[in-house]
């Protein structure tokens, strides 16, 4: 099972691959409008434990432009981390589709899954990681300000998985990653992560700006004072290189993380962000699946 191209975490993959992925995600958005039929009789099984509105959207849309077929299952609807194990469930899965995405919030649970199939498994998203997501956010970049090596990336807010993933990209993709965190959350950062002690030191000529949500899905009624001097706002988008886009995942608490001024500038592309997803997933999908004959 060891030669199966699992997607769980950006550390996982060699830099060359990941590199080799975001050009295809490129090649085949140009191709949205006549999209070539790379999964025509593959089954991809999708499975969430939290709501979803991009992850369910973007990889039901890029695998059946792709030709292919879907299965969206939630936890309720299938035995993983409920009556059968998750070596069995594992392997039935593995007799019925040619691929799953899961979104859950427990990675170590989505590791033994995928030590127990024969079949891909991508990482829809956990509260460790998030791989896909940041794929999408390289082709964003790439496509608003040229190649991602090299880029100052500037992160506001909460150390979570997003911004965890973006440190492993770093390496892997050569660009820099500045993260302004609460002074009491700079434990739990990565410890290749280049931590700095305010927002306006991390903005300081920064291409992106990027942040997310101070309050996760499962988190609510989390205190979000600390992260108040954390909002991206005009002042620090001011103290950014004059073409620097901002960018967040979503979804949005409006005038919490960010203000409305910056999301009504011509440097939000947040949208964008969110239509990459289904195209860097693709990418993604069509690397995972290239064993069963898949070639972009």
């Amino acid at each position: 099972m060891s030669g199966i191209r699992h997607f769980l975490d950006i550390d996982d993959i060699d830099a060359q691959k990941l590199k080799e992925i975001l050009v295809n995600a490129h090649e085949l958005k140009k191709l949205k409008f006549n999209p070539p039929q790379l999964f025509k009789g593959l089954s991809l099984a999708m499975i969430f434990d939290k709501k979803s509105t991009r992850t369910r959207l973007s990889f039901e849309v890029a695998f059946k432009q792709l030709g292919g077929h879907t299965i969206v299952m939630s936890m309720d609807e299938i035995q993983l981390t409920g009556a059968e194990s998750i070596e069995d469930t594992g392997q039935v899965l593995s007799r019925f589709v040619d691929a799953a995405m899961v979104r859950m919030s427990d990675h170590d649970t989505l590791k033994t899954l995928s030590k127990n199939t024969t079949v891909p498994i991508i990482n829809g998203l956990t509260d460790l990681s998030h791989p896909c997501q940041i794929m999408a956010d390289l082709l964003t970049i790439e496509e608003k300000l040229g190649p991602i090596e090299g880029k100052r990336i500037a992160w506001f807010g909460d150390y979570n998985n997003v911004a965890h993933t973006f440190v492993q990209a770093s390496e892997k993709f050569g660009f820099e990653v500045v993260l302004a965190v609460p002074e009491l959350l700079r434990s739990k950062a990565d410890p290749r992560a280049h931590l700095v002690d305010t927002p306006e030191e991390a903005a300081k000529d920064a291409d992106v700006i990027v942040t997310d949500t101070w309050v996760s899905m499962g988190q609510e009624g989390k205190a979000i004072d600390i992260f108040e001097p954390y909002q991206v706002n005009s002042k620090l988008m001011n103290l950014a290189k004059d073409n620097a886009i901002f960018m967040h995942c979503m979804p949005i608490h409006r005038g919490e993380e960010v203000t409305e001024e910056v999301l009504s500038s011509s440097a939000n592309v947040i949208y964008d962000e969110a239509e990459n997803r289904a195209h860097a997933q693709k990418a993604v999908l069509a690397w995972c699946l290239e064993d069963v004959g898949v070639s972009v």
